[in-house]
């Protein structure tokens, strides 16, 4: 074991137990022994075998991202940013998302490439969503971060042969049977030799889930002290569903299955009753959350694509509801997607005040870290992991520099980001990432976004081209046309 000490940084955001919230720490030390933080203040006098120098510098704790799709969203890029289904509540999950995924074989590439996104923005937790794979957690442990596997599993797969109906096919039994593969996974991951590696139970979407299959995941979570995640209030169309077979909305259903609790997280959680798209007077979501304990992991990027945002970030954090930050879709980028909760929460409250950075900063740290059940990671303090980024405060975009974090997150993005550290170990050195062969990676993508795009009639209900569903921005032509020529007056 070695001690690293970063010297006089400019800024530390550090975490102060007794505010329970960040401060700002002026000219302060950081202090780690192997994985551990073991001084954090002014003046560190103890040993130490490697010093960096901190000034120009602010240390940021690691971020923390619970609601990811690293193996099938970078596959999107240049297809998604457009559409949504105006007949289906103006989404994308039920008409294109299905027909635009990655085959199997490009799932390793497209995480690679995600986390290499994701550590360039300071991210040092990630919860991956996705389905099961062999190699997994090796590949997640390979690239340095600190990973939570949540092999998703559901009792039923969704459709739509028209465009404005959604078909669910039901296999109760594959479900059972996916869960327990799912439970076997996340077992094996909690004993990775890493020890960075842990698991989280996963019922993909509460519409396509059977009552039985969510208690049973509900109660396989607390059996094992980690948090279960399902998405909900993420659509119209699945609200509109769950109130059609059950005459309660989908927070009032999970409530009355026993499973809103301080151990479940709500992948969205949206639309509420009280959302302004929503008309459902006679319900209190709000105040069912709200007394529930249970955490929202919020994802702004996706929804703000197609008009849509939670309603609205203070209003959820100022009522206690523990808020968690996820990039749902690309680019993964953990700053960029701070900044646009803020924005969106804004925008949508027709008031300033409808997110401040603190907020949204706090979910992307200890809400995060709340949610995934991990209280030693997301914070600079003493017996904390060492997972934190090194800001280059010297950055061009992070000048005139009057306050630190609102500079990071509204002008620079990741641009800033220098070093980052996950567990002690250096994974990102000026702003390139160590642990990841992002070329080769990006290589395999680039071939698997094009075999995908090249069937995607054969999957279409309407039998569409990509150019008939995602064209180009601008037509592709061999040549322009030059103007005219100009008459000069007599």
């Amino acid at each position: 074991m070695q001690t690293t000490v970063i010297r006089n940084a400019d800024y530390v955001i550090a975490w102060d137990a007794a505010a329970g919230s960040h401060a700002y720490l002026e000219g302060a030390d950081v202090a780690f022994r192997d994985n551990e933080f073991t001084f954090v203040g002014k003046g560190y006098a103890g040993p130490a075998d490697k010093e960096i120098s901190g000034r120009g510098l602010m240390v940021m704790p690691g971020l923390v991202n619970i609601h990811s799709h690293p193996s099938s969203e970078p596959g999107n890029k240049g297809l998604l940013e457009e559409l949504g289904s105006p007949r289906l509540g103006q989404s994308s999950l039920y008409e294109f998302m299905p027909i635009f995924r990655l085959d199997p074989e490009a799932a390793r590439a497209a995480t690679m490439v995600a986390m290499s996104e994701l550590l360039k923005s300071g991210v040092t937790t990630i919860a991956d969503l996705s389905g099961a794979r062999d190699g997994w957690a090796d590949d997640l442990a390979s690239t340095g971060l600190r990973g939570v596997l949540c092999p998703m599993f559901r009792s039923a797969s969704w459709t739509t042969t028209n465009g404005h109906s959604v078909e669910y096919h039901w296999d109760e039994a594959a479900g059972k049977k996916a869960m327990q593969k799912a439970l076997d996974l996340i077992d094996a991951a909690a004993k990775h030799p890493s020890g960075r590696i842990s698991g989280m139970v996963g019922p993909s979407q509460i519409d396509t889930c059977t009552e039985e299959l969510i208690r049973d995941s509900y109660a396989a979570a607390q059996e094992r002290g980690i948090a279960m995640q399902i998405h909900a209030a993420q659509s119209v169309v699945e609200f509109n569903e769950i109130t059609r077979r059950h005459g309660k909305t989908p927070i009032e259903w999970l409530d009355s299955l026993g499973v809103l609790g301080p151990d479940a997280i709500i992948g969205h959680g949206i639309f509420l009753n009280d959302h302004p798209w929503l008309h459902w007077p006679h319900g209190d979501d709000f105040g069912l959350l709200r007394d529930s304990g249970a955490s929202v992991a919020h994802c702004p990027t996706v929804f703000s694509r197609r008009g849509i945002a939670l309603n609205w970030v203070s209003r959820y954090a100022q009522a206690g509801i523990n808020l968690g930050l996820g990039t749902d879709t690309f680019p993964h980028n953990m700053i960029d997607e701070m900044r646009m909760a803020c924005l969106a929460a804004r925008i949508l409250k027709g008031d300033f005040k409808g997110a401040s950075t603190a907020e949204v900063f706090t979910a992307a740290t200890v809400g995060g870290a709340k949610a995934l059940k991990k209280p030693d990671i997301g914070r600079v303090a003493i017996g904390a992991k060492a997972d934190f980024s090194l800001v280059d405060l010297s950055h061009p975009y992070m000048q005139p520099l009057r306050e630190p974090l609102r500079s990071l997150i509204y002008s620079t993005s990741d641009r800033a980001i220098k070093d980052v550290y996950v567990d002690g170990q250096q994974v990102v050195k000026d702003g390139q990432v160590l642990t990841i062969d992002v070329e080769a990676a990006i290589d395999t993508l680039r071939a698997a976004q094009a075999r995908t795009v090249a069937t995607v009639s054969e999957r279409d209900w309407a039998k569409r081209q990509i150019e008939d569903m995602s064209p180009m921005v601008f037509p592709v032509q061999a040549t322009v046309s030059a103007p005219k020529p100009v008459s000069k007056s007599a």
